[in-house]
């Protein structure tokens, strides 16, 4: 029995290809924590230091933090925007537009 040499080349490679992905070892808790923690920042809007600070906090925490606690970052962040667009007296379109981009950092 006679095979071509990129027939054999082929099929050795879509079956290593396929063996490859299936091997992939799932996410480690500490990956999953990192995913957490970088989109709790995005979240927030912080950049810089303040990013560099609450990642370093994020990930030496134990644990996953609480639903609460990130419902509360939330909620100080709504107040937080509500205050400044009442100072400014903002009204209608103007304030739906400044708390948009204030609510997204």
């Amino acid at each position: 029995m006679r095979f071509s040499l990129p027939a054999l080349a082929l099929g050795l490679s879509l079956a290593c290809g396929h063996a490859l992905a299936a091997d992939a070892p799932a996410p480690t808790a500490q990956q999953n924590k990192m995913k957490t923690c970088n989109a709790e920042a995005k979240t927030q809007g912080l950049k810089g230091d303040e990013r560099k600070a609450f990642m370093s906090s994020c990930l030496s925490a134990k644990g996953a933090p609480p639903a609460g606690e990130a419902k509360t970052a939330q909620q100080s962040k709504m107040k937080t925007c509500n205050a400044d667009a009442k100072a400014k007296a903002l009204k209608g379109d103007e304030r739906k537009a400044f708390m948009s981009s204030c609510l997204k950092g």
